[in-house]
């Protein structure tokens, strides 16, 4: 059972009725997937569910592209500080919950979200939750990589060293601020994510635990700020020879990834023949027929 239908039946959380039933992945997220979790961390859940199937395909509801109101599509459902009192044995836990469309998600990861990709290589350890076809996009996740991840994980970093300077802290934040001058949770964040763009680039893959111990002393606060900036200007620039020497493809495979997704919704929902049709199915199928006249042909 997903931790969100556990939620739904005990009353904790109120999504679509549709959805407990339909997550297929579910996994934690954030600093225990980091492995530089603290006793007062939340946990932080991301998953994905397929929503019925004339939300994906909505010309079986009677849907016209561009004509008309048409109606909204599941993208994602969260909901934040969610208190469960049952969990760790009675001593209770707060969670943050986030569970995505299943094309949203693929689009997302297609993109090389650092979170959707985060979600794909969290540890084993992390995943609380996998259908049969969770699996298989779990399995697949390395063939989402291309060289776009650079740009949008160093997007990221920039965005949490932009927070470092405007961002006002509130409750634990501020007694980071307060205790090392700076929030070294955003610090620590910056160098995960380059750390994580730098293992996509130059091997393909992602360990997100790989360097959990200087992330650790970045979050005690043995990092400067100064010390940070100046490290992080200096990986930008040996990232920048990365990228350009990386063997990964420079787009994602968007034929393969979209193919990936048809598999998966063909082994939830049974058939797609009523849904999509393929475009080279007429074209394969003259080719084969040429292939035999041509076996045959000295018969003929």
């Amino acid at each position: 059972m997903s931790t969100l239908q556990r939620l739904t039946e005990r009353g904790l959380v109120k999504p679509p009725r549709w959805l407990p039933g339909n997550v297929q992945y579910e996994t934690i997220m954030g600093s225990t997937a980091y492995d530089v979790s603290t006793d007062s961390s939340d946990l932080d859940l991301y998953g994905w569910a397929i929503p019925p199937k004339d939300d994906i395909f909505p010309h079986l509801r009677g849907e016209i592209p561009g004509f008309g109101n048409p109606a909204g599509r599941f993208e994602q459902y969260q909901e934040h500080h969610v208190q469960d009192r049952d969990a760790l044995a009675g001593h209770g836990r707060t969670c943050d919950l986030t569970i995505f469309g299943v094309v949203k998600f693929f689009a997302l990861a297609m993109e090389n979200n650092p979170n959707i990709i985060d979600s794909l290589f969290t540890p084993t350890t992390c995943v609380l939750y996998s259908t049969k076809v969770g699996h298989l996009v779990r399995e697949n996740r390395r063939l989402f990589l291309h060289k776009g991840a650079w740009s949008k994980f160093k997007g990221y970093a920039y965005s949490q060293l932009h927070k470092i300077a405007i961002k006002q802290p509130q409750g634990k934040r501020a007694t980071l601020v307060a205790e090392h001058g700076y929030d070294t949770k955003f610090a620590y964040h910056v160098v995960r994510l380059i750390g994580e763009v730098e293992q996509i680039l130059t091997e393909g893959d992602v360990d997100l635990q790989r360097d959990n111990e200087r992330l650790k002393a970045i979050r005690r606060g043995e990092w400067t700020e100064q010390r940070l900036r100046t490290w992080f200007a200096e990986k930008e620039s040996q990232l920048e020879r990365a990228y350009a020497e990386s063997k990964l493809r420079p787009n994602p495979d968007e034929e393969w990834i979209k193919a990936l997704l048809l598999d998966v919704l063909e082994e939830h929902y049974g058939s797609l023949a009523d849904c999509v049709v393929d475009p080279n199915r007429a074209v394969v199928a003259l080719r084969n027929i040429q292939a035999e006249l041509d076996r045959v042909k000295d018969l003929l």
